[in-house]
């Protein structure tokens, strides 16, 4: 996966993608991750990046030009990336739209800034916009970080076990269960002893219940898209029933 970013401020990018996964990823070959200032393709000689609105309005808008130069000059050497507009009137960004990501060759991921980009960006060059969601942040860098971040677990690979993506909340449509390690006993509270069974069978479904439990109680709303069996169903009726009585 190739993934490239056009920000005002690469230098915010050195500590995320300098440790951990992603780092890790990097330096085996499975993403190839490359930052690109915008100003170094500012035409004029103070590499001027943004101006004043037309209609008058508060704050600077991201200019076309020099936007526009930096996404035709990624594309010609990667014509296949699909290019995201990082924005706060995009579609919300979710597991879904992870995994969809994840299949594509590429990801040119443009960081909008100030008041936001020059309307033109959006017409001529964005195939899609994407938000984190229903709040504002000073900058796209925060939500390409993230984009990066998410896409990459999903790249074969990446994560040590092709399970612990499948596992992760949201893979499924729920919220994931609780986890336990060593103590088995730790301040009074000790671990579920069908983790200690050694019953997978009945580890699963323990699991299973308590990611519906979990999303019943949290997050109900996603009851509604979520790949549930009929013995899923049998349960949350079960649940509700409790709750009502």
């Amino acid at each position: 996966m190739k993934f490239d970013i056009l920000t005002l401020f690469p230098a915010m990018f050195d500590g995320p993608f300098s440790e951990s996964i992603v780092k890790r990823a990097v330096e085996e070959g499975l993403i190839d991750i490359r930052l690109h200032d915008i100003r170094d393709l500012a035409s004029d000689r103070h590499k001027t990046v943004d101006d004043y609105p037309y209609g008058g309005g508060a704050g600077m808008v991201m200019k076309i030009e020099p936007l526009a130069a930096t996404i035709e000059a990624v594309k010609a050497e990667r014509p296949t990336s699909r290019v995201i507009l990082t924005t706060p009137r995009g579609k919300p960004f979710d597991q879904a739209t992870a995994c969809d990501l994840a299949r594509e060759e590429g990801l040119l991921i443009i960081c909008g800034h100030y008041e936001g980009v020059d309307e033109r960006v959006r017409e001529l060059f964005a195939d899609d916009e994407i938000s984190l969601g229903d709040f504002v942040v000073t900058g796209g860098e925060l939500a390409a970080m993230v984009i990066v971040d998410a896409v990459s677990r999903l790249i074969p690979g990446v994560l040590g076990s092709a399970d612990s993506a499948a596992a992760d909340s949201f893979s499924d449509g729920l919220l994931e269960y609780p986890h336990y390690t060593r103590p088995a006993e730790f301040r009074g509270v000790k671990v579920p002893e069908v983790l200690l069974s050694g019953n997978h069978q009945e580890i699963a479904w323990w699991r299973r219940r308590q990611a519906l439990q979990r999303t019943l109680a949290v997050r109900p709303d996603l009851l509604a898209t979520a790949r549930l069996t009929e013995k899923d169903k049998k349960f949350l009726r079960e649940l509700a029933k409790g709750r009502e009585n």
